[in-house]
């Protein structure tokens, strides 16, 4: 906003309003990781012909991104003409210049230097900056839905994604998709290398390709020692792939093994829990030729949650099953052997109930109501059913007794070197990081309902945008929880009290309403900043507060 307010005949003053917010923290921390001038030292570009560099054209979509306004890709001058350029990206940048010809052209040179290989460059000299050990790396996938059939009706083309249908994490099978791959780090929730797949692409697949590409490399560049996944990671290929590279997933309950010994040990687990949230059986095991350490895990929580989803499900069933027994029973047969028959075939199909005291009865029929003469014989004779519908309770305690149970297996034998404990909290709260970030990537205020380019090669380089937004934030995150612990200093909370380890979105909500005012195009000031915003901007460093601090 900008108005000309008039002292008197001879003097005037102009002045602009522009919105700050939380941006600060976002540009304050791309230029902690120097995310900028890895980009420009990475892509060769034409400074000449280049007012925005591909690197300054990545921080204004991380801005963007971060900016949780759904404000899509080419309307990225409308986003920026009211925040403070110059102190976000620098100066000479303006509005104008952020359009869709520039950051396609950056979405171009992204890809064509290769997504997976430049982020990876961007993380690893991120997580050194940050000081992350990433022994533990997570690995899972998401789908993102796309509106428009893009090359969904072309053959594949080699390093390019085949953006199509396959299965749905979002229950949008009627929609073409792209599929996520994640591997993230165990301390800030970093992502250390992503990919972007074809939207039919299985993760049991797309795990054992990034298993035999990439992990080894990860070793070297990150010091990676453990990759972690669900039980798509658990096949016999991709297992021997992984050789002595350490390794913790879920086992599939499909299997057989898997079904037998959990049948056999969680009544036992059930019962010695107790109290106890966690309780667990230790067992060695040779799957595929490699030896192989075995969690049984039984947890309260899963039991509770099991029991209430299976008497929902055990009660409608039941409901269907007596309202089909009650239909049965009133129909009439014209022999035994039909009725017997009908009746055999309604207990075969019971999975949950079964019928008590089943029998077959025969009915006479006489010609005049009333009770029949003495002697007088049936005009016909039928059969009918009866009997009671009764609850299998064995049933349901055994399907609670399964679904309360897991096992997560690991290569790793010593104990001494991952603990059994360590090992379940690893699988159990470890892969929530991975699965926060997805839930992150596909909030509605993020850019990931920005999947509309129509060049499937910009929406690859698009996911790695979306993949750096979320390694800001988790950096921002990680950064505002160490120094508030390393100082042992505190942060407001929602609700008025104090927490060491308050969440990002919760800061960036904080520092809502933060504006910057510039008068006469010389002096600004910044508006709104409490004691709280300067407390936490002074803990992250110089930089932060010399993006907030008034200037003549």
């Amino acid at each position: 906003m900008n108005t000309t307010i008039s002292k008197n005949c001879s003097d005037t003053v102009d002045y602009a309003v522009q919105d700050f917010d939380h941006l600060g923290l976002v540009a304050g921390m791309v230029d902690e990781l120097k995310i900028v001038e890895i980009i420009d030292a990475i892509i060769v570009q034409d400074h000449n012909q280049r007012h925005v560099s591909v690197g300054l054209a990545v921080k204004a979509m991380i801005l963007n991104g971060l900016g949780f306004i759904q404000r899509v890709l080419y309307l990225m001058p409308m986003f920026f003409m009211n925040k403070p350029l110059e102190r976000l990206l620098g100066r000479g940048i303006t509005a104008e210049q952020l359009n869709d010809d520039v950051l396609g052209r950056a979405l171009d040179a992204i890809y064509k230097y290769g997504i997976g290989k430049l982020y990876s460059q961007i993380a690893a000299k991120v997580v050194k900056i940050l000081g992350l050990t990433c022994k533990f790396g997570h690995l899972d996938s998401t789908s993102l839905h796309t509106d428009g059939k893009h090359n969904s009706e072309d053959e594949p083309v080699v390093d390019v994604i085949h953006i199509t249908k396959g299965y749905s994490r979002d229950h949008r099978p009627d929609l073409n998709q792209v599929v996520l791959q994640l591997i993230t780090e165990n301390q800030a929730g970093i992502p250390i290398r992503m990919a972007a797949l074809s939207g039919n692409t299985s993760d049991q697949t797309s795990f054992r390709e990034t298993i035999s590409n990439h992990v080894e490399q990860m070793k070297v560049d990150v010091g990676l020692q453990y990759i972690i996944a669900d039980s798509a990671l658990y096949s016999e290929s991709t297992l021997q792939e992984l050789g002595d590279f350490g390794w913790i997933t879920r086992v599939p309950e499909t299997t057989t093994l898997a079904k037998e010994i959990i049948k056999s040990v969680s009544g036992e687990l059930m019962a010695e829990a107790g109290e106890e949230e966690i309780v667990y059986r230790v067992l060695c095991i040779t799957y595929g030729g490699v030896n192989q350490r075995w969690l049984v895990v039984y947890t309260k929580s899963a039991c509770q949650r099991s029991r209430k989803t299976l008497q929902k499900q055990h009660v409608k069933q039941g409901d269907i099953d007596f309202k089909a027994f009650s239909i049965l029973k009133r129909i009439e047969f014209a022999c035994a052997e039909d009725a017997q028959s009908a009746l055999q075939a309604f207990v075969k199909k019971l999975t949950l109930t079964m019928v008590s005291d089943g029998r077959i009865i025969e009915c006479n029929h006489f010609q005049k109501k009333g009770r029949p003469g003495k002697g007088e014989l049936p005009e016909r004779v039928s059969y009918r059913i009866e009997g009671e519908l009764a609850s299998k309770i064995d049933v349901h305690q055994n399907e609670l007794q399964r679904k309360s149970c897991f096992i997560i297996a690991s290569n790793e034998l010593d104990e001494q070197s991952l603990s059994n404990e360590q090992i379940i909290d690893l699988y159990k709260k470890g892969q929530q990081k991975v699965e926060r970030g997805f839930r992150f990537i596909k909030d509605p205020m993020f850019m990931a309902a920005s999947l509309f380019l129509k060049s499937a090669k910009r929406i690859m380089a698009l996911m790695m945008i979306m993949t750096l937004c979320l390694l800001v934030y988790s950096a921002i995150e990680y950064r505002i929880r160490q120094v508030l612990q390393q100082q042992k200093k505190t942060f407001p909370n929602q609700v008025g009290k104090t927490t060491t380890c308050p969440t990002a979105r919760w800061v960036f909500q904080f520092f809502s309403g933060i504006r910057l005012l510039i008068v006469s195009q010389s002096k600004e000031i910044v508006l709104n900043l409490n004691e709280h915003h300067r407390d936490l901007l002074s803990l992250l460093g110089d930089n932060y507060l010399a993006l907030y601090e008034n200037s003549t």
